[in-house]
């Protein structure tokens, strides 16, 4: 954030190419920022896994995906990521190199995390599983847009509806999370009180956290 006259302000986010991407200095924080961003993602989707109260409304459609074809969690992520991006043409959004690191290494992560991660046993471990998991997802989130590789397939549709509509990130997240979680339990995917309070939360705090993460680029915005 900047501060002027005693206001802070957010950094801006940019919409750079993979070329100016790391041209835009910075890499030594930026580049570590992204990996631990999208590692750290995947271990938050994995510990609302196993927290067995319910997925964050995106992987209630990954797992009921996965009850009809033969793939793990983690590959259902990459590949509907994909999927994802298609959507990413009307809306004119750059993928950058964090882009097409987040297809791969978050479904990756999820995967290596419930591979070591024992499901929770009992109340108490089972709902510190789920708000533990969705706060890491919101840290992580903001971690990875941050360093401004460009934004995962998901969140570039958030970001990208947000600069087209000027709603709030936080609107604009919460309402998206909503209409997923609408579809997943139509192709039996796990609904509960987590998708819940994943859909109403993951907005709020990914707001509160990105401009802290957020890296200001030497590159001059109007080269975006």
């Amino acid at each position: 954030m900047s501060i002027t006259a005693g206001v802070c302000t957010p950094r801006p986010l940019t919409d750079l190419g993979p070329i100016a991407q790391l041209r835009a200095g910075r890499l030594a924080r930026r580049l570590p920022q992204l990996v631990i961003g999208l590692v750290l993602y995947g271990a938050s989707l994995a510990m609302m896994v196993r927290g067995a109260l319910g997925l964050a409304p995106r992987d209630v459609l990954h797992s009921g995906f996965i009850r009809h074809v033969p793939i793990t969690l983690g590959r259902a992520v990459v590949l509907f990521s994909f999927v994802a991006l298609i959507f990413w043409i009307p809306l004119r959004e750059k993928p950058g190199i964090g882009t097409i690191a987040n297809a791969f290494v978050v479904g990756l992560s999820a995967d290596a995390t419930m591979a070591v991660l024992e499901p929770g046993e009992g109340m108490f471990t089972r709902i510190g599983l789920t708000l533990g998991g969705i706060a890491l997802c919101a840290f992580a989130g903001a971690l990875y847009i941050g360093a401004q590789f460009g934004r995962g397939p998901r969140d570039g549709l958030m970001t990208g509806l947000v600069r087209r509509t000027g709603l709030s990130l936080r609107l604009v997240r919460t309402g998206l999370e909503v209409l997923v979680v609408l579809l997943g339990p139509a192709m039996g995917g796990v609904l509960g009180i987590g998708t819940v309070l994943f859909a109403v939360l993951i907005g709020p705090l990914t707001q509160l956290m990105l401009p802290r993460f957020t890296v200001e680029l030497t590159v001059e915005l109007d080269a975006a």
